[in-house]
């Protein structure tokens, strides 16, 4: 049975998919690291792959700008997704607009909104 007078935001460590979403978040920024490394993108990705840290690094501490920033990379990564699906036919993007929908999904729930401080 769970005690009703216990605050949710008392409650320690992220919620399992909250840490799912940052470790995404992580294995986006290194696959960008590794794109500008490699010379395949421009140094500018560097400034997303930042952007994509802080976002995990924020989410893990269930800070709520933490959220906000990875909702946003999460959204702007399924945009992304969807652009090059439909100009360039890259069909294996599929996998990421489907993983980032859910993560997009997941995250406007109600029960981790509640878990941010």
């Amino acid at each position: 049975m769970t005690n009703p007078s216990v605050n949710p935001k008392q409650v320690g460590g992220p919620l399992p998919g909250m840490a799912a979403v940052a470790l995404w978040m992580l294995l986006l920024c290194g696959i960008g690291l590794f794109g500008v490394i490699t010379h395949h993108l421009p140094f500018v990705v560097t400034v997303l792959c930042a952007f994509f840290a802080a976002a995990s690094s924020g989410l893990l501490q269930q800070r709520r700008w933490g959220w906000a920033l990875s909702l946003a990379a999460v959204f702007l990564s399924m945009c992304y997704g969807v652009y090059m699906l439909v100009h360039f036919h890259q069909a294996p993007l599929i996998v990421m607009i489907a993983v980032n929908m859910v993560f997009f999904l997941y995250l406007i729930r109600p029960e981790v909104i509640e878990r941010l401080r």
